[in-house]
């Protein structure tokens, strides 16, 4: 378990939010939204292994979306029936926190669109990828 206070202290205010309280960026705002550089998306919570950059594709959303996680296992998936819609939210599976939802818009070759709030990830860069 995550030690909340310590969190609190690490986190900036709008990934606790996030993270912890199931919060939602707002689109074009959140880091890694526009990103290209190649690397390992993980939580900022507890450093998990998410999203690889492979996988990252614009979809014109507003917020980092990709049509795979690294495995089957890094993700958990929760039914959210929050804002009168249902939506299946996607947690880490690693720590619990809240990171985005999952919507079967995507491209090839899954059909699945991750849209994940960006404050909830850090990203790994590829050591042959310039910074």
């Amino acid at each position: 378990m995550v030690d909340d206070e310590e969190l609190r202290r690490r986190l900036t205010p709008d990934q606790y939010r996030i993270t912890r309280c199931g919060a939602t960026e707002r689109a074009f705002t959140g880091p890694y939204w526009n990103e290209k550089r190649a690397g390992l998306y993980a939580c900022v919570v507890c450093d998990k292994s998410l999203f690889r950059s492979e996988t990252k594709y614009d979809s014109g959303s507003g917020w980092p979306s990709y049509f795979a996680p690294v495995d089957a296992d890094a993700i958990a998936e929760h039914r959210d029936t929050s804002h009168g819609m249902i939506r299946t939210e996607i947690r880490c599976a690693g720590c619990g926190s809240h990171l985005g939802h999952v919507f079967d818009d995507g491209p090839r070759p899954t059909g699945l669109r991750y849209c994940i709030n960006g404050n909830s990830l850090t990203l790994h860069l590829d050591e042959a990828d310039p910074a």
